[in-house]
């Protein structure tokens, strides 16, 4: 029942993204379906979740359909209202969760949505074309005061005017330009395609021809004008590795030449066939890429060092190129994989992503909130702005301006709809939002705030009057509120009461034994092996009884001479070995003393019993742990030999046949499969083509062979109250959910609106 309510929930806020255009309607009469304690069930409100859950079913419609739907939904909607009368609906945190979903729900209908569309296919198009283009920057903020930009503006005009009259782009570049690498590339930008710059100045450089200069284009970083060097069809994607000799532009001129030659000779030995991947772990300096072949990640047009970039297009699939140079230093590349540039559909999903996080989503608020002014009849007062800017001052541009409401004199800055937004109410928000500024005026700072609380209130206005408009909305809105409302009392009454009611549990589990029986079953290893090779040698393992855990490498353990305290250092070797046999229950430890050890290692381990009693002090049954005798009769110890310091050697088993798997697939990960447990028929089909006796069988399938094992066969019998806890508890929770509802119905009588249901069968069929 809990997974169904999160599926419930999921479901909903999938349908939220469909149907934006939808709008709210009335009709005269809303008749009821039911009436559960007096409230009737809306026959409109009923028929759309019918729709939205069943509207496809091939039963649909059919009065056993909407029947059954119908006791499911006044259900439902007596556990909500049981939760009304308990008075969950007013606590703070069911208002705050609600708060929280109602936003998240409220996003896809607060976007443009055929702009977003038009935005998608216009970046794909794009991306079917690569443009070459420098630059030249004029740097100012976006918020600056008006005279700054209007100085940059002019400045960026004045240069375009030289470029114009045939002065060379390059140099303009390299004298005005504020972005800093134009004094070494001239402003050239190389190739570039969409949603690789900020949109704006993608935009221009698209819509500009070749071998001319656009227009002055401002971004985020100031105004531009951008030459337009070449336009050519998508070069898609390619997958290359590379060999790296680091050499950066600082380099010594000896050093320098090294790095040349180095990366000459690792191409010598590339060219006379020698292993490309050995040759990259060995040489290459890109720490990132040398253990894996050099292989670096897909890249397009635009993602490399222009020189790295062009080297890697113009190569043939396992071609690989001359030494190339980059700021980076030398670098051979392999070309492993070309690919074009993806289906439309294949890519919309990525695009919808990029686009939502790109500079270009900006021209999806400003057409929202023209949308917004427009239908909800945004009006300003410009005299009101004038006034609000005059009561700030000078301590507003260092972020401690302090504002106290005029009460005489409040007029309306703006209104939205019919709700009216004050100068009090703006310069209050002014009071909130207000940072230091530098580099800009009082008035300036006072209307990019002005903006910034005309475009919240005018979202916020929408986003309260989204139920008026969209009936989707208005319906998500409240099944999510119902849903979140029964959430915490099905908790109380059903779910954590099941498992926290543990008499009442053993009490339904005793009535109803019968519920809970295992047929018979089996107790079997079935290993899958890929061989007769490898099943010998499986053979020979198991016939060990015990398989050392390779994964669990251990320290031996130090004794000083004549002494049986285990080092502290020691001590935490072992706790971790303590840990693992207390979270596995298969695995035992061996002892045995260490190879230079000149007497029997049990007599070592009598001496240094401390490692024994260490771990058995921690709670390990002492069955668990062996101590590997090496025999007797060993020659006697010298008296040096006697008080000389000893170790002891510690080894874990385990008795699961599931640890073989690491053993046999070190080399080939599908060497051996194992599948231990019990079974009953219909859980494995392996199991299911043998004959169920004690003992070994072998058989063939799919070109691997099954080796299995079956310990024990168990008969039909009726499972222990543990063996049965998680079933029971479900049970137990249906059980208690169904005499929970019982009771509601008692509470609040219920009524089935026949004639309503019979018309509703017909109208729709």
């Amino acid at each position: 029942m809990k997974k169904s309510f999160v599926a419930f929930l999921s479901a909903a806020l999938i349908v939220s993204g469909c149907k934006t255009s939808e709008k709210t309607s009335k009709t005269a009469t809303d008749p009821s379906v039911a009436v559960i304690g007096g409230q009737p069930v809306n026959e409109n409100e009923f028929v759309y979740v019918y729709n939205k859950n069943n509207s496809s079913a091939p039963d649909a419609y059919t009065e056993k359909s909407i029947k059954e739907y119908l006791d499911l939904y006044i259900n439902f909607k007596l556990k909500v209202k049981e939760a009304e009368s308990l008075g969950i609906d007013t606590t703070t945190s069911f208002k705050r969760e609600l708060e929280g979903y109602r936003k998240q729900l409220a996003q896809p209908y607060l976007t443009e949505k055929g702009v977003t569309e038009q935005l998608i296919k216009e970046a794909y198009e794009r991306m079917k074309e690569e443009v070459k283009a420098a630059h030249i920057l004029i740097n100012v903020s976006p918020d600056a005061d008006p005279k700054d930009t209007l100085a940059a503006f002019n400045k960026i005009n004045e240069i375009r005017q030289k470029a114009l009259s045939g002065e060379s782009f390059e140099k303009l570049a390299k004298q005005y330009s504020q972005d800093p690498s134009a004094k070494t590339n001239g402003g050239d930008l190389g190739y570039f395609t969409a949603l690789q710059m900020v949109y704006p100045f993608e935009d221009a450089a698209y819509k500009t021809p070749v071998g001319q200069i656009s227009q002055p284009v401002k971004t985020r970083f100031g105004y531009h004008i951008i030459q337009v060097k070449d336009k050519r069809k998508s070069q898609g994607q390619v997958r290359v590795a590379h060999i790296m000799v680091r050499a950066t532009s600082g380099t010594a001129e000896a050093d320098s030449l090294a790095a040349k030659q180095k990366i000459d000779e690792i191409y010598t030995k590339v060219q006379k066939g020698e292993d490309w991947n050995q040759l990259a772990n060995q040489f290459s300096d890109d720490v990132n890429s040398k253990s894996k072949g050099g292989e670096l990640p897909w890249f397009s047009t635009g993602r490399m060092i222009p020189s790295f970039e062009d080297a890697a297009f113009g190569l043939e699939v396992n071609q690989v190129s001359k030494p190339v140079q980059t700021p980076y230093g030398w670098h051979v590349i392999k070309l492993l994989e070309k690919k074009g540039l993806e289906p439309f559909e294949e890519l919309e999903p990525t695009l919808k992503a990029k686009v939502s996080k790109d500079s270009r989503s900006e021209l999806n608020k400003t057409r929202l909130i023209e949308r917004l002014k427009r239908e909800n009849n945004f009006t300003e007062n410009v005299k009101s702005l004038e006034l609000a800017i005059s009561k700030t001052d000078s301590s507003l541009l260092e972020g401690k301006w302090n504002f106290t409401p005029d009460t005489k004199n409040n007029p309306v800055l703006f209104n939205v709809g019919k709700q009216n937004y004050t100068v009090n109410d703006f310069l209050t928000f002014v009071k909130e939002k207000q940072r230091p500024r530098k580099n800009s005026s009082i008035a300036q700072y006072v209307k990019i705030l002005y903006k910034e609380y005309a475009d919240q209130q005018l979202l916020g206005y929408e986003e309260s009057h989204l139920a008026d408009k969209y009936v989707d909305y208005k319906m998500l809105v409240k099944e999510y509120r119902d849903g979140i409302l029964l959430f915490q009392l099905m908790d109380e009454k059903v779910w954590s009461k099941a498992i926290e009611d543990t008499t009442g549990l053993k009490s339904y589990f005793n009535q109803n034994r019968d519920k809970f029986k295992w047929d018979r079953r089996v107790d079997a290893v079935i290993f899958n092996v890929k061989d007769k090779a490898t099943l010998e040698k499986l053979k020979a393992e198991l016939a060990k009884g015990k398989f050392e855990v390779k994964d669990q490498k251990l320290s031996a353990v130090n004794y000083k001479a004549n002494n049986s305290d285990i080092e502290d250092s020691y001590k935490k070797e072992l706790d971790k070995v303590v840990s693992q046999l207390q979270k596995d229950k298969n695995l035992v430890l061996e002892l045995s003393a260490s190879a230079e050890a000149k007497e029997p290692a049990t007599l070592s381990l009598m001496r240094g019993a401390g490692v024994y009693n260490y771990i058995k002090s921690k709670g390990v049954d002492s069955t668990r742990i062996i101590i590997k005798d090496l025999g007797k009769g060993t020659p006697k110890k010298t008296e040096a030999e006697k008080n000389a310091d000893r170790k002891v050697g510690l080894v874990v088993y385990s008795t699961s046949k599931k640890v073989l798997e690491n053993t046999f697939n070190q080399n080939a990960p599908l060497t051996l499969q194992v599948t231990e447990g019990k079974f009953q028929k219909g859980d494995n089909e392996i199991l299911n083509a043998i004959e169920w006796k004690e003992g070994t069988s072998q058989i063939e399938k799919d070109g691997r062979i099954y080796f299995i094992k079956i310990n024990k066969v168990e008969e039909p019998r009726p499972k222990t109250f543990e063996e049965s806890r998680g079933l029971a508890i479900s049970d137990y929770q249906t059980y208690l959910e169904q005499e929970w509802i019982k009771d509601m119905k008692k509470k609040y009588p219920v009524s089935i609106n026949e004639p309503e249901i019979q018309k509703l069968v017909k109208t729709k069929n």
